[in-house]
């Protein structure tokens, strides 16, 4: 440790000078930098009342040691745990319970020293700081607290953010309960169909209790990446869960009172029938964040044993701009899944439960193949994303428009590329088929939990009829969404670390044969994937190629894949 470290008093705060003579002294910047900073002509008006963290992530250095790595604000709170000796915490509010945390400290207290509950148990109080070396906080309420207090180390922008927005709820939430006989539901029909997020600020006396709880709930939803938000009804307690990569997690829960008047404001919103209760209704919500990014939302209610229940399912435009990396894929699973885009005909499912990133990777690859040169047509059920470069179509059950409908019509528009949104039935999968083989490509989805149950799904539907009309050439491929599965480490690469907690791997099986039905009716699924010429597993592949040989005698003569 350095001579600033070794010397600073135990209430005494870091400063911008010791944390550059500490890196300086670790190896982490030059001294030439550090020059630079401290003779900075604007540096004291501007960055005395920030923490010194936050001032040198902003200046875009990397670490000198490994070049490779950048000095943003998470590495440079990692670093200063490790010297100071507490332990690193990144804070997470799915893992809070945010309705004690509230109650443990008062808010002026907390946010006068900058620190945040973000565990309680019998035993113990974990607290996040962003001062490691000061400890006037912590004798205070020490006599306070039957526990034992621990001082983990956090971002301070995390800190920051996560005081307003949870304080901030929980006097909502209160405030709301206190008043939900005086509420008036009906008062709220002036608001605007777009709706800004993000207008919480600092705590007030005057913000409106329900207006505050959707703010959070939607900023938090978006900010957590969650693709699913349910809103869950019970006798006293009300559920918030979040879907995220395809998992339920629970984040909050409100008292039913608060709940339903929650549930009104979000109604309202999506231009819904608030007076009715009895009916599953349907909706939409547009919303733009602080940031100015518009989001939008597929609203859903259906009546319970206690009250409506809601889902909000989350669209974000900007998603269909990233490219395949930014999605989750790996290096060579996006090269693998843009060479089956690429294709002129033939058909690409896209598979996976709920929540997994179907839309989402069907979305990109459309907008990445929507050039001028291209006709590119939808059906949807109902349309998740308005985009201006596809001509959409919605399907009509009332008036007898369906998938197979849908697609027949599309044929004759002259398409090149046909997105149907899920394929349901026998008749949408002939269509489907027909369609591909007769010079078109299509992409659409299936739920099935892998990419090999996708074509044992196909032959449920038919039978050996749907490959009855297959032709030699033809191509199926199948894959699942790449959120569908489960995280593997992996080095290098495009993984940003800021953005997704983790790659994922797209396992994709690839089906490039005649798929004759005599060959394949009623197959089971283990003999299916073992079929020369049939489905190739791409994982499976991998660990074949890294397994240890072994010797099993004599070997069969290969088959050709056309045999």
């Amino acid at each position: 440790m350095s001579d600033y470290a070794t010397h600073l008093s135990p209430d005494r705060k870091v400063d911008l000078l010791g944390i550059l003579e500490d890196l300086a002294a670790d190896g982490l910047i030059g001294h030439k930098q550090k020059s630079e900073l401290l003779e900075h002509p604007l540096r004291r008006a501007s960055d005395r009342k920030r923490h010194p963290l936050i001032v040198i992530s902003e200046r875009g250095w990397v670490d000198q040691r490994s070049p490779s790595h950048k000095l943003h604000l998470e590495y440079l709170v990692e670093w200063l745990a490790r010297r100071s000796g507490l332990p690193y915490h990144r804070i997470n509010p799915r893992h809070m319970d945010m309705t004690r945390i509230t109650t443990v400290i008062p808010y002026a207290y907390a946010a006068r020293t900058n620190i945040l509950p973000v565990k309680i148990d019998k035993d113990e109080i974990v607290i996040a700081t962003d001062e490691p070396y000061s400890r006037e906080w912590e004798r205070e309420l020490t006599p306070i607290f039957k526990q034992k207090i621990t001082r983990v180390l956090a971002n301070p922008n995390d800190i920051r953010r996560h005081l307003i927005e949870l304080y901030t709820l929980a006097r909502a939430v209160t405030h709301n309960l206190q008043n939900v006989n005086r509420a008036a539901p009906g008062s709220l029909q002036n608001l605007e169909h777009l709706m800004e997020l993000g207008r919480a600020g600092e705590l007030q006396a005057d913000d409106q209790a329900v207006v505050s709880i959707v703010d959070w709930l939607l900023q938090y939803a978006f900010d957590s990446r969650a693709s699913d938000i349910h809103l869950e009804p019970r006798r006293d307690l009300s559920n918030i869960r979040f879907r995220i990569d395809g998992v339920m997690h629970d984040v909050y829960q409100l008292p039913a009172a608060v709940m339903t008047t929650a549930i009104s404001r979000l109604k309202i919103l999506a231009r819904m029938d608030l007076a009715e209760k009895r009916r599953p209704q349907d909706g939409r919500i547009k919303t733009r964040s602080p940031e100015g990014r518009e989001v939008e939302m597929r609203v859903s209610s259906m009546p319970t044993a206690f009250g409506e229940k809601l889902v909000m399912r989350v669209f974000d435009p900007g998603m269909v701009i990233k490219d395949f990396c930014e999605l989750g894929f790996a290096d060579d699973d996006g090269r693998r899944w843009e060479k089956m885009i690429q294709q002129p005909s033939g058909i690409v499912v896209v598979t996976g439960p709920t929540g997994s990133g179907k839309t989402t990777t069907l979305y990109s690859s459309l907008k990445q193949l929507a050039v001028p040169e291209v006709n590119v047509c939808t059906i949807e059920d109902p349309i998740e994303l308005v985009e201006p470069l596809f001509n959409q179509m919605q399907v009509q059950p009332s008036i007898d428009l369906t998938f197979a409908d849908g697609v027949r019509a599309l044929l004759r528009q002259d398409p090149d590329i046909i997105m149907i949104g899920e394929i349901r039935d026998l008749e949408t999968a002939e269509t489907a088929m027909q369609a591909a083989m007769t010079g078109h490509l299509v992409l659409s989805t299936m739920h099935t939990n892998d990419a090999l149950s996708t074509i044992t799904r196909l032959l449920d539907l038919g039978g050996t009829r749907l490959y009855d009309q297959g032709q030699p050439g033809g191509s199926c491929r199948a894959t699942p969404g790449p959120q569908a599965l489960s995280a593997l480490p992996r080095a290098g690469g495009c993984r940003n670390s800021d953005l997704e907690p983790g790659v994922r791997r797209l396992e994709a099986a690839e089906a490039r044969t005649r798929l004759r039905g005599s060959r394949m009716s009623g197959m089971p699924r283990h003999r299916l994937s073992r079929q020369d010429g049939g489905l190739r597993n791409h994982a499976d592949e991998r660990k074949a190629a890294h397994a240890p040989h072994r010797p099993r005698g004599p070997r069969p003569a290969a088959r050709s894949r056309d045999e």
